[in-house]
Formats: C-alpha cells, sequence, structure tokens
C-alpha cells in the first residue's frame, strides 16, 4: 500500500513539472511571435514554396544585398514608406549607377521598360497591356520593383517629380486592375529622377513596351544617342523578383 502511495506521487509530480514546463514553452512561444511573427517551431516545419525560378542565376549576393537594403530601408509600401528618393537611394544601395544598373541587367528577360511621354505620367495602353501582363506573371515571386526615371530635359526637382509620379501611375493601375487586397505587401515603389542610376544603350534589348527607333540604328550621331536615352530615360523599370532575400 506504501509502495503504490509513492508510485502516485512520484506520477503526480512528474505530471506537474510535465505541465508546468509546457505552460512556459507555450508562454515562451508566444512571446516570441509577438515579437518577431516568428514560431519556435519554424525550422522544423515544412519548407514554404518558391518560385519555380527562384534563386537562379541572376540572384547573386550583390544583388540580394542591395535589395534586402531596399527592403529595409525604403521600405515596401505597406510598411509605411512609399519608396526611396534618388539621394536616399543612393545612400541605400551604397553602389554606383553603372554598379547599380549591372545588378539588374540580368533581369532581362524577366523585367519590362514601361516608356512615357515627355513631362507625362500617363500610361498608355501598349504600357497598361505590359504592366498587366507582368503582374500576372508572378510565377509565386515576392516581390514586385517599380524602378522610375525620368530623362534630363527638365529641373531636377521636376525630374525627380515625374519619376515619382509615373511609379504612382502603375501603383494605381495595378490596385484598379487587380483589386489584390494584399498588393501593398508585395510592391516596391523607387524613383530616381535623373540623378540616380540613368539607363543606357545597353537596356535597347529589353522588353520595351514601345519602340525606340534610335535604339535599331547600327551607328547613331550624338544628337540621336541623346534622344535615345532620353526616351528610355523617360521610364519605369517592372519586374518580379524571384531571389529568396
Amino acid at each position: 500500500m506504501k509502495i503504490a502511495w509513492i508510485l502516485n506521487a512520484v506520477v503526480m509530480v512528474v505530471l506537474l513539472v510535465a505541465l508546468g514546463s509546457g505552460t512556459r514553452s507555450m508562454v515562451q512561444a508566444a512571446a516570441h511571435r509577438l515579437q518577431t511573427g516568428e514560431s519556435l517551431e519554424g525550422d522544423n516545419k515544412p519548407a514554404p514554396l518558391i518560385a519555380s525560378k527562384a534563386e537562379v542565376a541572376y540572384c547573386t549576393n550583390e544583388l540580394k544585398t542591395v535589395l534586402r537594403r531596399v527592403l529595409t530601408n525604403c521600405g515596401l509600401i505597406g510598411g509605411g514608406r512609399r519608396g526611396c528618393q534618388p539621394n536616399e537611394l543612393r545612400n541605400v544601395a551604397q553602389i554606383s549607377d553603372a554598379d547599380f544598373n549591372a545588378l539588374f541587367k540580368p533581369l532581362d528577360k524577366r523585367a519590362g521598360i514601361i516608356l512615357f511621354d515627355p513631362e507625362k505620367d500617363e500610361l498608355d495602353p501598349t504600357a497598361k497591356a505590359m504592366l498587366e501582363k507582368a503582374w500576372a506573371d508572378q510565377r509565386g515571386a515576392s516581390y514586385f520593383f517599380v524602378v522610375a526615371r525620368a530623362s534630363t530635359d527638365d529641373t531636377t526637382e521636376r525630374n525627380r517629380m515625374y519619376s515619382h509620379k509615373r511609379a504612382n501611375s502603375v501603383l494605381f493601375f495595378l490596385q484598379d486592375r487587380f483589386k489584390d487586397p494584399d498588393l501593398e505587401k508585395k510592391l516596391g515603389l523607387l524613383w530616381l529622377g535623373e540623378e540616380y542610376a540613368q539607363l543606357d544603350e545597353g537596356f535597347c534589348d529589353w522588353n520595351l513596351s514601345r519602340q525606340v527607333p534610335e535604339c535599331q540604328q547600327a551607328t547613331r550621331t550624338k544628337a540621336e544617342d541623346t534622344l535615345m536615352k532620353k526616351q528610355l530615360n523617360r521610364s519605369a523599370v517592372i519586374s518580379w523578383i524571384d531571389c529568396r532575400l
């Protein structure tokens, strides 16, 4: 009888210890989720589905570093910031104009360039068609970047304004067309004005929303070359980013 009583007591102690340990674990897990948004058991769960082309060749460490800086410092729209201005982005990216563009050149088959008229921010029908097709081609990617620019035709301040409005034109069209409640969590806006990362003739081979005749010429005069670059930079580059950050 005494032995049975002792065994019962031991069992009760074990149960109480296990219950206390379980309660502490639940409290710790809840606190961790509140602070980080992550579960303590996250590493033991099945890996989330990723894009079929994730970690493709263009997802270099350099590109991911820059993208991570942009996401952290400029934020997605849903994070409270509406993108980065030229001077801010230069400090955030911490690389030269040419290096910034070089990072994105391998995206030529994934991205598109929407072209605008001088001093305008309206999307023409071909631009809308390109944007609609690009947004629908998510393939499981997480972030859709819009990098708007302006040519050097006007003052720095007005060109910055044009590029900002062009980025917003893309945003407003996507909001109106797709009614996606999570759109602002996916979309990142950058507007560079004329001040940072101007596009050069290397982007003539990208998917353009309309033709730039000077891009097709084997040789160009200095005036034609200037005209070509102005047309390329009255633009917004759009692309899903398939890299895992």
